[in-house]
């Protein structure tokens, strides 16, 4: 199953990271591009490759590496961190490729650094684009860095803003086979409220997962996921009533229940 919390973590801060692993996030991303300044890069890049070496297999293929835009100052080196680990038989880190905006950057960064890559979109340019980002070879999955895109666009990073792009990820997504695409981050720390109601907007829209940016917005986030007991019964009656109709259609609670219905049910099961 495809991770459901991705939690960043400043690569300069290698303190940290025993206790974002043991967070219950799904994956780890260890941070190279906006929480790290310039001067702590190259000291960010070695306290990152210390940990990867380090760490239990299990850990490394919890690991996502943020790394910075192609274009950047020493962005081939944050690739050299993590391409030790390419080809490895055990599961290595993916990369997070900042600002994502055409086949040709995902190509020119695997040329570097053989590991899956997360399409960080992040610009405007990014999100006409990823359609074609989605089918390229390598890339794992797609993630919407709603305030990135906001500020590219001058615009607020409101609902009504980013529904649009946000659509077109997810179906960019589908089309290609991908995992449904990451949510950008809440930046309301301790409002519980507000990161339930960002992933429900984003759920909606079709989104699989979330980014976040401190542990305590896991399991909080992990919980709205979860689907609810009046809908987990739900799904149990629908697979009951379809498993007595010998897979026919029928009906459950008034309503016509066939192929559809019967594997959303299937879908909110497994989802528990």
């Amino acid at each position: 199953m495809s991770p459901r919390s991705y939690l960043f973590v400043p690569g300069d801060r290698p303190e940290r990271f025993a206790k974002a692993y043991a967070s219950g996030a799904d994956a780890v991303v260890l941070d190279l591009e906006d929480a790290v300044p310039p001067e702590r890069k190259a000291q960010a890049r070695q306290a990152i490759g210390a940990w990867l070496a380090a760490c239990t297999p299990a850990q490394r293929a919890q690991t996502v590496l943020r790394c910075q835009a192609i274009g950047q100052p020493a962005w081939e080196q944050d690739l050299a961190v993590a391409q030790a680990w390419a080809g490895q038989q055990e599961a290595g880190p993916q990369l997070m490729l900042a600002k994502a905006e055409s086949p040709e950057q995902i190509a020119q960064a695997r040329a570097l650094c053989a590991l899956p890559v997360m399409a960080l979109i992040e610009t405007a340019r990014g999100v006409l684009a990823a359609p074609q980002i989605a089918a390229t070879s390598g890339v794992a999955r797609l993630v919407f860095g709603t305030l990135d895109f906001a500020l590219d666009l001058g615009v607020a990073a409101e609902p009504a803003v980013l529904a649009q792009a946000a659509s077109l990820l997810a179906l960019a997504s589908r089309a290609a086979g991908l995992p449904q695409p990451v949510a950008g981050v809440t930046t309301a720390l301790q409002d519980t409220n507000a990161l339930q109601q960002d992933w429900a907007w984003a759920a909606s829209l079709g989104f699989g997962a979330k980014l976040c940016i401190h542990p305590s917005q896991i399991e909080p986030l992990h919980q709205a996921m979860r689907p609810s007991p009046e809908r987990l019964a739900w799904a149990q009656r629908v697979l009951a009533a379809a498993a007595a109709a010998g897979g026919a259609a029928c009906q459950v609670d008034g309503r016509m229940v066939d192929a559809p219905v019967m594997a959303e049910a299937q879908r909110l099961l497994a989802r528990a």
